[in-house]
Parts: C-alpha cells; sequence; structure tokens
C-alpha cells in the first residue's frame, strides 16, 4: 500500500484543527471564553441569531448540546435569557454586558493567533487556503446532507 493516510487532507485537516483549538483555547480562556463557544458569542454579536434553536443551527450542533453550552454560559456569567416579546414559551439570548466588553479582546486575540499560524503564508496563499476549506466544507456538508436523506 502506497498511501499514506496520515498524509491525507483529511488528517492533515484534523491535525491543524486540533492545533488551531489548543491555540485558540489558551487565549481565549484567560478572558473567561471557551473555543466551542465562539460560534455562539460572534451570533450573538453580530445579531445573526437569538434563540436556542437559531444557534444550534448557526454553530451547526444539535440541540441538547447547545443547550448544555447555555447552560454553563448562563453560569459563567457570559449570557443572559429574556422572554421573546413576540412568544411568551421562548427566550432570547442576548450576551452580557462582561462578555461584551470582552469580545473585542478575543477577537484581537484569535486573529493574532491565525497571523502567527499563518507566519511564512502571503496573503494570497492566506486567502487561497481559507477558500479551499470554505470549499472542503461544503463538500463535507454536501456528503452529510446526501448520506442523512439516504437513511430516511
Amino acid at each position: 500500500m502506497d498511501e499514506d493516510v496520515l498524509s491525507t487532507a483529511g488528517h492533515l485537516v484534523s491535525l491543524a484543527a486540533r492545533g488551531f483549538a489548543r491555540l485558540s483555547e489558551s487565549r481565549l480562556k484567560p478572558l473567561g471564553f471557551g473555543v466551542g463557544q465562539l460560534p455562539v458569542l460572534v451570533a450573538l454579536q453580530n445579531g445573526k441569531a437569538s434563540t436556542q434553536r437559531d444557534l444550534a443551527r448557526f454553530a451547526r450542533v444539535e440541540q441538547p448540546p447547545m443547550a448544555q453550552m447555555l447552560a454553563r454560559m448562563e453560569r459563567d456569567g457570559l449570557i443572559e435569557r429574556t422572554r421573546d416579546p413576540a412568544d411568551g414559551r421562548s427566550s432570547r439570548i442576548v450576551l452580557t454586558k462582561t462578555a461584551q466588553e470582552c469580545m473585542p479582546k478575543a477577537i484581537a486575540a484569535l486573529f493574532q493567533g491565525n497571523r502567527e499560524a499563518l507566519a511564512g503564508f502571503t496573503d494570497a496563499e492566506a486567502g487561497q487556503l481559507v477558500d479551499l476549506l470554505k470549499r472542503l466544507i461544503d463538500n463535507l456538508d454536501q456528503i452529510a446532507s446526501a448520506e442523512s436523506s439516504a437513511q430516511l
């Protein structure tokens, strides 16, 4: 067998993802954030989602893990839940003032980590890498969707 499974795109992307996660975690932890919370924090900061269901969809996770994450974030003072004025059965989720104030530092730390990780890459190479990764993610999403449809 001539192929080296440890040199496949899937394995290398996995190693890179774990490396980025460790780097991001070490930089976010002192600010009171976790890397897994990043999609929720960004969605709430940018107004892209404000319900648990919308946040789960945005972050591409199932409802039960999202509920657990939101409970921890509420416990840690990062989010608050308020009654939805349009639907009394539902609640809206917002960042606390503390979380809002820490977000610029967190974003700056993440961008700095990305710059450091891409040291030696030209701007064109870094842009191409991002474009290629987006295409890869789209392909993986299509495969997952097709496979889940086939199982129905």
